[in-house]
Order: C-alpha cells, then sequence, then structure tokens
C-alpha cells in the first residue's frame, strides 16, 4: 500500500506532523516518507516499509511495529513507549534520544547495529544483569560480568525498581 493523493494521485512522503492516530498503516510504503513529529499513536504500522524514513520525534505510543522494516530509519527522540515492535528490522536505525520504556523490544540479529545513546544502553544492561544477579545458577563469570558493570548499569533513569 502507498500513501496517495487523492486529488493528484501521486504518493504522498511528506508526512511532517500529520495527525495518523489510529491509522491503518499495514503494509504501507513509507520509504524515506517524512514523518518528523507525526502523531502515530495507535497506528497500525504491522508489515510496513518505514526504511530510511524521517520519524525523528514522532509519537509512536502504543504504536503496532510488528515485522515493520525500519532499517536506516530516523527514530531521534521518538517516543516509543509501549509500541509493539516484535520482530521490526532496527538495524541501523538512529535510536539516539528515543523513549523506549515499556515497549516490547525485539531480541533478534534485526535488532543489533542499531544506532543508541547511552541512556538505551544502560537500560538494557540493567535489564540483562539483573537477569544475571537474579539466578541462583549464575556461573562465576556471570558474577564477574555482574560486579564490573554494576556501577553503569545503576544509571537506570527507573528508580522505582530498585537498584543492582
Amino acid at each position: 500500500m502507498k500513501i496517495l493523493n487523492r486529488f493528484t494521485g501521486n504518493i504522498i512522503t511528506d508526512l511532517q506532523k500529520a495527525d495518523l492516530r489510529k491509522a491503518d498503516l499495514q503494509e504501507a510504503d513509507l520509504r524515506e516518507a517524512n514523518l518528523q513529529e507525526a502523531d502515530l499513536r495507535w497506528a497500525d504500522l504491522r508489515w510496513a516499509d518505514l526504511r530510511e524514513a524521517d520519524l525523528r520525534e514522532a509519537d509512536l505510543r502504543w504504536a503496532d511495529l510488528r515485522e515493520a522494516d525500519l532499517q536506516e530509519a530516523d527514530l531521534r527522540g521518538a517516543d516509543l513507549r509501549w509500541a509493539d515492535l516484535h520482530w521490526a528490522d532496527l538495524r541501523k536505525a538512529n535510536l539516539q534520544e528515543a523513549d523506549l520504556d515499556l515497549s516490547s523490544f525485539p531480541l533478534w540479529c534485526g535488532s543489533l547495529n542499531f544506532k543508541s545513546d547511552r541512556k538505551i544502553r544502560v537500560q538494557l544492561a540493567f535489564h540483562f544483569l539483573s537477569l544475571i544477579k537474579h539466578d541462583k545458577d549464575a556461573c562465576k563469570d556471570e558474577k564477574e560480568i555482574l560486579k564490573s558493570l554494576v556501577d553503569y548499569a545503576n544509571e537506570f533513569h527507573v528508580k522505582s525498581v530498585g537498584r543492582l
């Protein structure tokens, strides 16, 4: 599906600041689209092609991005809280300053090699190290990893969960 101007029939690629709340954009071809500051809350973007799309500062809270192709997308400062990113392809995407709190971040090869910032790295480290801390069967090597990275991981911005 391509987004078309109903009057001209031209493909729309400039959707900057567009109100697309709850939009059905399944399988939409939004490659290189300008969606900067767009409101995409609750939007259905399953299987959408968002390669190289500009999603800076976009509001993607509760968006369904399952299996969306976000390779090389610019998501700097995007709000992805509660977004469903299962199987989303984030390779080479820029997620610096994006808010991933409470999102379902994908743990597969398509989430490798995205551009992050310290906040995101600390957040992932905290989650990883908490698995080691709370596993009574953690091996000696894992306990050493925990010990060496605990101060870093305790920079985690969510204070209500306590510290490692």
